[in-house]
């Protein structure tokens, strides 16, 4: 297991950008990099179901974006900081939720898993003017 630490939200005016980070605080014992794994960004409103906003099963993986951030999120990699980054422009207030990153062994063939093992503690972004 590897231990997840996001960062980065906060309140931004419609149309503004965030830069969210994902980092691995703590590796698994086979002290695996981040690259290595699986990795997956979430939202999530109360009320309402959690979202998949993009996931990637590895560094040299094909990128899913969910249709609603396809064009305004990007994600980057700092391998030596063992970091994720979602990039996120001209974002909308509907982008308002708590953002999470979550990791897990690749599979081979699937870019985006059913289940991650690994979870961030999330991080509020709240898009208004």
């Amino acid at each position: 297991h590897v231990q997840l630490v996001e960062s980065g939200g906060g309140l931004v005016q419609p149309g503004g950008s965030l830069r969210l980070s994902c980092a691995a605080s703590k590796l698994s014992r086979a002290n695996l990099p981040l690259d290595y794994y699986a990795i997956a960004w979430f939202r999530q409103v109360p009320g309402k179901e959690r979202e998949g906003v993009f996931c990637v099963n590895s560094e040299d993986g094909v990128p899913y974006y969910a249709d609603s951030v396809k064009g305004r999120f990007t994600i980057s990699r700092d391998s030596g900081k063992n970091t994720v980054y979602l990039q996120m422009s001209n974002l909308k207030p509907e982008d308002t939720a708590v953002y999470y990153c979550a990791a897990a062994l690749p599979v081979s063939g699937y870019e985006c898993l059913a289940q991650y093992d690994d979870w961030g503690q999330g991080t509020q972004v709240t898009v208004s003017s």
